[in-house]
This record gives structure tokens, sequence and C-alpha cells, in this order.
């Protein structure tokens, strides 16, 4: 970067330093180091104090903030002009109406240099001129010292970071591949492979990587190359390789690879701007088609396919119209936040998604979608949702936040003043979502067998919960599934069977499955079979489908309990009884009335009892059988451990789970 001895020059691409010729200036704390970024990066324009705020801060500014501006600015002013006096107007952080512009050239700030060497690279490769392309190419990475802005805070930064690293990357692509066409084969393997590490998802490294190997005669090595691309994409992203990766991957097969290297075709993007009320899409444009958050330029809609059939629960949506009639989804506007809780089984998810597919045109800024993995063996943490949401809206796995306030601070900042719809899928409790609770006018989808309270409470969410179906909806679901040829002169059948599935849409989703594969298979006969609970149970389950199965559903719930619950829910079962009482629930337990009942409050709370009034609660005849089953497995561990020996492993256990 060639300035004058004395000229001021900033170097961003890397750990942000500033320069009075040969001699680095003290540009002072983080948050004033990240307005001189703002502004350097916003050559030519005026930057207000508004969208400062919100470049530094988010939309978790203090009240102090422009207090802070205007500390920061004077003392930029005091480290970049040291001989100047008051207001004068030739310097080079000047005031302006509105706010403050950095005057200094473009060769000046090596990011903009970098974008505009790209840019000419382009301009001469369009023109034939390819190794005077290639040449300024390899000048604008030369540029790079490490990770862009590294080390400096807020949301504008990390928005930056992840724009500088895409053109990075890009430019990357299009230098390894001038290598490969100049025949530097052995030198592009080595660059394209370090590269990869640092972009191990970007698939035209991958398919660079498999093109210099092939050109090297190392045709093996590439179709290897060809099976680590496909394995990471489909550990990382549950996705197969894409077109011009499987494309080239069956013409090394058939030895008909070209000459020709393909280039990118993506042009560097401007700087991100820091908000000032204009609409973005989800792909990170303006209205006028700047790019703002790096993307394809399609709204984003992540929402999974919902149910082919779906009945019921018509109030349970009309009270999420009047919600949203009532607080509005206009810009500015508190979010809107549906909290949907209820047994195992009992549609939590499709109506979610039912209610995400009607209210999405609500929401044009787009749709996110993440599952919390709440009853899994390992609940997917805040930490690691973040990352994948914030993937999700363009910032590179490398610019991400290393801690978990950056991340929170980064994800509402981007989906600041945005109309977006957040579905939230199988939550464990407040804790785990706290973090992901947008501002503004997002709206936000929730669901989790366990009540969420802690929403209602901090929030403000409108509570859903879930029972299982009216009889008449459940007979007509499993009507819909089957078929009117199949229902008919069966309706007596149809509805024993809603009811031996608890009138639970899992168990009847599974039942027609059962009915629709084996051609033999009737309502009556099916129904006849399920007479026995245990046979119901070993029935209602779609083989090699995970979470297709009432046994396992109920057993997420049962493994979430504490050791002392998870106890007197086996010594429920071995009364008998649908009903149960308090009184008697505590003697079992040998336990006061409020202990017990907490215990009995959990169980409900995980959809393993039902609340039917002041101190009662009843088992469903699955969940009873389910019950009897964890009873038995107690009693046969017992008789190998010995009474003495099981207590003390109950009692560990609840310590390990509440220590």
């Amino acid at each position: 970067m060639s300035v004058a001895d004395d000229a001021l020059s900033v170097q961003l691409l890397g750990p942000l330093r500033v320069w009075r010729g040969e001699a680095e200036v003290v540009v002072g704390p983080p948050k004033q180091r990240a307005l001189l970024a703002l502004l350097a990066t916003q050559q030519g324009s005026v930057v207000g104090p508004g969208q400062i705020i919100d470049a530094l801060w988010g939309p978790d500014a203090p009240n102090t903030a422009l207090n802070s501006v205007h500390t920061y600015v004077a003392g930029l002013r005091r480290a970049l002009d040291p001989a100047r006096r008051g207001r004068e107007s030739d310097g080079v952080l000047l005031s302006r109406a509105g706010g403050y512009e950095l005057c200094l050239p473009p060769e000046a700030v090596d990011a903009v240099l970098f974008v505009r060497q790209c840019e000419e690279s382009r301009r001469l490769g369009a023109r034939g001129h390819q190794q005077a392309a290639f040449e300024q190419l390899g000048q604008a990475l030369g540029l790079w010292r490490g990770d862009a802005l590294a080390g400096v805070p807020g949301p504008f930064a990390a928005i930056e970071r992840s724009r500088l690293r895409e053109i990075r990357f890009s430019a990357a692509e299009d230098w390894i591949a001038g290598m490969i066409s100049a025949g530097r084969r052995e030198e592009a393997i080595v660059v394209v492979g370090e590269a990869i590490a640092q972009e191990p998802l970007r698939e035209r490294l991958r398919y660079l990587l498999m093109l210099a190997l092939y050109r090297s005669g190392r045709q093996a090595h590439a179709l290897q190359a060809y099976g680590d691309a496909r394995a990471h994409l489909r550990e990382e992203l549950g996705i197969e390789p894409g077109t011009e990766l499987r494309g080239l991957h069956a013409r090394i097969l058939a030895g008909t690879v070209d000459d020709a290297v393909p280039r990118s075709s993506a042009a560097p993007a401007a700087p991100a701007a820091p908000s000032s009320g204009a609409r973005r899409d989800m792909a990170g444009r303006a209205e006028d088609g700047r790019p703002v958050i790096p993307g394809s330029g399609l709204t984003m809609c992540q929402f999974p396919s919902r149910a082919r059939t779906f009945v019921g629960r018509e109030v349970e949506i009309e009270q999420a119209r009047e919600v949203l009639a009532r607080t509005g989804t206009e810009r500015g506007r508190a979010t809107p936040i549906f909290v949907i809780d209820g047994p195992p089984g009992v549609g939590k998810s499709a109506l979610a998604l039912e209610l995400g597919y009607e209210l999405r045109a609500r929401f044009p800024d787009g749709q996110l979608y993440a599952d919390l993995a709440g009853t899994g063996d390992r609940p997917r943490t805040p930490f690691e949702i973040l990352g994948k949401l914030l993937e999700s809206l363009g910032v590179s796995r490398a610019a991400l936040p290393v801690d978990l306030d950056g991340r929170a601070t980064l994800y509402r900042s981007l989906l600041h003043e945005k109309r977006v719809l957040i579905l939230l899928d199988d939550a464990v409790d407040t804790e785990q979502i706290k973090p992901l609770v947008p501002q503004g006018s997002a709206c936000l989808i929730v669901t989790g067998r366990r009540p969420q309270r802690g929403m209602v409470a901090r929030y403000g969410a409108h509570r859903i919960s879930l029972k299982p179906l009216e009889p008449g909806p459940a007979a007509e679901l499993l009507g819909e599934l089957l078929g009117r040829e199949v229902v008919s002169g069966n309706e007596d059948a149809v509805r024993r069977l809603v009811e031996q599935c608890g009138r639970i849409p899992l168990g009847i989703r599974i039942t027609a499955a059962a009915l629709q594969e084996d051609a033999d298979a009737s309502p009556e006969r099916l129904a006849a079979l399920y007479e026995d609970p245990v046979t119901r149970l070993d029935l209602l389950a779609v083989a090699g489908e995970d979470g297709m199965s009432v046994r396992s559903s109920l057993t997420a719930s049962y493994r979430a309990l504490p050791a002392t619950t998870a106890h007197l829910f086996r010594l429920l079962s071995r009364t008998g009884l649908a009903v149960v009482e308090v009184p008697e629930s505590g003697q079992l337990l040998g336990v006061n009335r409020s202990e017990v009942l907490r215990h009995l409050e959990l169980l409900a709370d995980l959809g393993l009892l039902a609340r039917v009034g002041a101190g009662s609660y009843r088992f469903d005849d699955l969940t009873l059988t389910y019950a009897g089953e964890c009873a038995e497995a107690e009693w046969v561990l017992s008789q190998r451990l010995g009474p003495a020996r099981l207590k003390q492993v109950v009692a560990d256990q609840d310590e390990l789970r509440t220590g």
C-alpha cells in the first residue's frame, strides 16, 4: 500500500493498525477502534450518530451511547489530527451535517484498496488480459495479514469481517484457478489445501483441488478428494455435493475433463453500512441492491415440510391470529412469542409448522428454523444454535464471535427491525431459549414438552398448551390418512383405534402407516390387537424411523426425570390405578405433601401424567403401561444389585442430576 511518507494509512485486513508514515498511531480503546473501522470503510459517506450506535452496540445500546460516540470522536481526532484545533474544516475526521466523515484517499485503507484491486482484476480478465488479472489478484491477496478487523468489537465489525472474508476467498479461488491454467498445479494443490483447511465447506475450493490433482496425473487422489468433500458436506450440512462438483467427479471417472477452469461469477460486495432504516432481505441486500450480509439473494425459508394432513387445533390457530392482530408485526414493535407445550406425540411440532406456514406471509424477510434437541441425549447449547443461525444469516464460520454474549448480540443486531419468523423446535427450558430471543419486528415460535413459564413471565409469551385431540378430530385425522374407502363401514373400529392411541396424533399417524403397509390389515383387526396395552406399545412404532415410536417418545421424557421422580413414576404404576392422588403418592414415596407435589407436577410438566383437578392426576393407558415396564426393569435390576445397592444407585443419580 503506497502512501506519502507522513500520510495516514489504515490497515483493516488483520488486526486494526494505523500508521503515519512509518510510525504507528495508537488509536485508543476497542469501541474507539471500532468507530475508526466503520468510518474507514464508509469513505465518501457521512455516518450519523444513530448509525454509529447501531454499528457499535446494536439493539443493546446503553443510554449513554451518544455521549460515548462524542467521546470516541474526540479521541480519534486527538490521535489522527494531533495538530488540529477546535472545529477546523481541514483535517482527517470532519464533522458534517448529520454526522462524521473520515477523509482519506482510497489507497490509504487496505480493505478499500483490496476490493478495488479485485474489481480491477475482474475487468482485466473480462478484456482478455489474464496475466495482468492474475498479478492484480496476487497483489490484492498480499494485503492480508490475518483475520480482518481482528479484535474489533461490535455488530458492524462482525458483518464487515464476514463480508471481507467472502471476497478474500472468492479472489483466492480465482487466483488458484489462474495457477492451474498456467500449469502451476503442484503449487495450486498446496495453496488450495491451505484454503480448504480454513473454509472446508466451500465447494469451489474442493472443485479446484480435484481439478489440480487430476491435471497432475493423480486421478485416484482427485476421486478421494471428492469423497472427502462429500463426507464433510453430509456430516456438517446434511447435503450432497452440488451439480458442478458431482459433474466434475463424473467427468474424472469418464476421463472427459476439458481444459477450461471455471471462474467465480461473484463480484466484490460493497461495505456493510450500519442500519439506517432501509429494509433488507435475509440475504443482506438493501432495497437498492447493496449487499450487507453475504448471501444468495434469496429470501430464506428453512422450515421443514409440514404434515400432509393436519386436523384440529382450529382454536389454537385462531388464538395465534388474535395475538398477532393485537400486538402487530410492524417494525419497532415488541417481538410476539408463542410457546407450545404438551405431552409426547401430541403434535407440538406439527402445530408450530402449520402456524409458521400460515403466518409466514406476514414476515417477508424470511424464516429461520432450529432443532434444539431438547428430548435427545445431548440438547444443543445456545452457543451452538446461535452459530448455525448466524451462518444461515450469512456470517462465515471464521467470523463467528467466540463467546455466547457476542453471538447473541450479533444475532439480535442482524435481525433488528427485520420481519423474520423463527421456529425453535424441541426446547429444554427458558435458559436454552433466552439468548435466541430476537428484538423488534421478528416473531418467535417455540415448542417443548415442559411449560415455558419463564418465557411467559419474562417476555409476555403467549402459551399454547396442547392436549390430545377431541374424539371427532382424532377420528377425522385417521380417516384422512387412510382414505374414505378404508374408513367406510369401519367407523366403530376407527373410533376404537383413536381412543386406544390416546387420541395422540403420533400414535394415530403410526396406526395409519401400519394399516397402509399391510394389505391384509383392517381397522377391526388392528383394534383387536391393540386391546393388549403391551402389544399396543410394541406396534405403535415405525421400524427404522427415529422419533416415530410412542415408546421412544415416552422414554425421552422418562430420561429427563430426576431419579427420585422416576422412582415415584414406577411406584405409581404398581398401584394399577389410572387416577393418582397426592396423599397416597406421598405415602408411596415416604415424603411430605409439598415434596411429593413437586414430583407429581414435574411428571405432569413432562406429559407423563395429566392434571385432572386439585391434587389429582391421571395416567393414560399407554403411559401407565410404559410405567409398568419401567417398574419391571427396576425389579430386575434390584434382583441383580440387591435393594440396598439399588437405593444407593438412585440416590447417586439424584445427586448427579441436581448437584
